[in-house]
């Protein structure tokens, strides 16, 4: 067996190389605040181009340090996920009011290693190196949280943030032990093999439980969902459109890879349904008291982590590619609707639902942009959201003992149904101030805002070629 075949790590091995430059420019030391030694306008293109290398790596497969990091299906769709996610996120923080630009270059850098983290979690096959990259990933979310121009609920929020993370991280690690107690082994390909039933090996079963919640922290899934809002309602736009959407991505692949240890009928997955179905309702019902559109969103963010359990606990190969697709569509819808909220709001602060009042006629485009971006999220068509849902129903469904789960969901999503359209409600039906200033929003960046919810709007219409890569991936996972 070859340990080290790094050419099968391109995509990691080219955002390290980014990280590289970053950290060089960061500790370049300038009297000018505007030095080109600072400027940071290249970064969104070379992250434009690691979505290239992420698809010239596709189809790569390979076992590497001691099958600890498995490159495979999963793992290279993922690490496309991550790779869109980084440029778009990049893309839209290149001048966030919060950051001096002088701190520009280590703004982007920690952003960087928390996406490099995602990428090794997306490989990571071992509950060890699984619990490393978490941390690789979790470790500069605090430090760019609590930067938002003294602002004191951005102080907060970081407080939150790594309490929280610090006390499930625990959690975690204790799961971990009791794993190693009775099954022996942290490698997922030979935990398959074990019996995950309480009545035959209760203390495993409560390990790998126990192990999951520190998955479902990143997820925002309940019960460890608290901090979601606030987090979200604290820091600034444009990291609250990091924290919303990469770090998902990283909990749902390991949920994936550890979902096929259960069964539909073992305690552990029923469980899983019964968090699913109370983030689901829960999320919901918290959103719709919402003014702050930030808040808002932290809430549905723990109804959407409910929805995608309904492909973890169908055991299947459809059910875990479905849950792999909703990831990618996740990540796009939210991008899509925090661009809206970063370019309309002013000098950074937090967009209200007033404030969205009469952007129909100052800002159509942006108004287009976040009616798709609203319309995905509830799960209309003719957006990739509805496709998505449609296919984690369809996949729970199939599992007899979830029809409830399903029942649970379509109603979750009538109720989130009034939510996600105040949105588009306060644009185009309610008039602004007569003396609202007029959005000053460049070419550029509505350009993309259309590319954004066009690539929405494609997904919903022909999303099989996508698809196909994530049954490609479910496929390898349960053969």
């Amino acid at each position: 067996m070859q340990h080290y075949q790094l050419d099968k790590c391109l995509p990691e091995l080219y955002l390290l190389a980014v990280i590289a430059i970053l950290l060089i420019q960061s500790v370049v030391r300038t009297q000018n605040d505007d030095s080109a030694a600072k400027n940071t306008n290249w970064v969104p293109w070379a992250a434009f181009i690691g979505i290239g290398v992420s698809l010239f790596s596709m189809g790569d497969e390979g076992v590497l340090f001691y099958a600890a990091y498995k490159v495979d299906a999963l793992s290279q769709f993922f690490k496309l996920a991550i790779s869109v996610g980084f440029f778009i996120t990049t893309l839209n923080g290149l001048k966030p009011p919060a950051i001096k630009r002088t701190n520009r270059p280590d703004y982007f850098l920690f952003l960087g290693l928390s996406c490099w983290g995602l990428m090794l979690l997306s490989s990571a096959v071992e509950l060890i190196t699984i619990y490393v990259a978490l941390e690789i990933a979790s470790y500069s979310l605090y430090a760019v949280i609590p930067l938002r121009a003294n602002d004191r609920r951005a102080a907060e929020a970081g407080i939150k943030y790594i309490m929280f993370g610090a006390v499930t991280t625990a959690i975690a690690l204790y799961g971990f032990s009791y794993i190693l107690a009775t099954q022996h082994t942290s490698y997922i390909a030979e935990l398959t093999a074990m019996d995950w039933s309480l009545a035959a090996n209760p203390m495993a079963a409560v390990g790998l439980l126990f192990f999951m919640f520190g998955m479902m922290f990143k997820l925002a899934m309940f019960p460890f969902h608290w901090w979601c809002p606030d987090v979200y309602e604290g820091t600034a736009n444009e990291t609250a459109a990091f924290a919303a959407t990469l770090p998902k991505l990283g909990a749902i692949v390991i949920l994936v890879r550890l979902a096929t240890l259960l069964k539909p009928d073992l305690e552990i997955t029923m469980i899983l349904a019964i968090f699913g179905a109370i983030s689901m309702t829960l999320g919901n019902f918290a959103a719709l008291a919402q003014k702050d559109v930030k808040r808002m969103l932290g809430y549905s963010s723990i109804a959407h982590a409910g929805y995608v359990v309904l492909g973890l606990v169908s055991g299947t190969q459809y059910g875990l590619a479905a849950a792999s697709f909703y990831a990618l569509i996740y990540l796009l819808m939210n991008l899509t609707c925090f661009w809206v909220i970063c370019r309309i709001a002013r000098d950074g602060e937090n967009v209200t639902l007033s404030g969205l009042d009469g952007l129909y006629r100052r800002e159509p485009v942006m108004a287009f942009v976040l009616a798709v971006s609203a319309f995905a999220l509830v799960g209309l068509p003719p957006t990739a959201g509805f496709i998505g849902k449609l296919f984690l129903l369809n996949a729970a469904w199939e599992v007899g003992q979830y029809h409830w789960l399903v029942v649970v969901a379509v109603v979750n999503t009538a109720i989130a149904i009034y939510y996600y359209l105040s949105l588009v409600r306060h644009a185009y039906t309610h008039d602004g101030e007569p003396k609202a200033a007029k959005e000053t929003v460049s070419l550029a960046n509505l350009v993309w805002g259309g590319i954004f919810a066009g690539v929405l709007l494609i997904l919903g219409a022909v999303p099989s070629s996508v698809f196909e890569w994530a049954m490609t991936a479910g496929k390898q996972l349960l053969p």
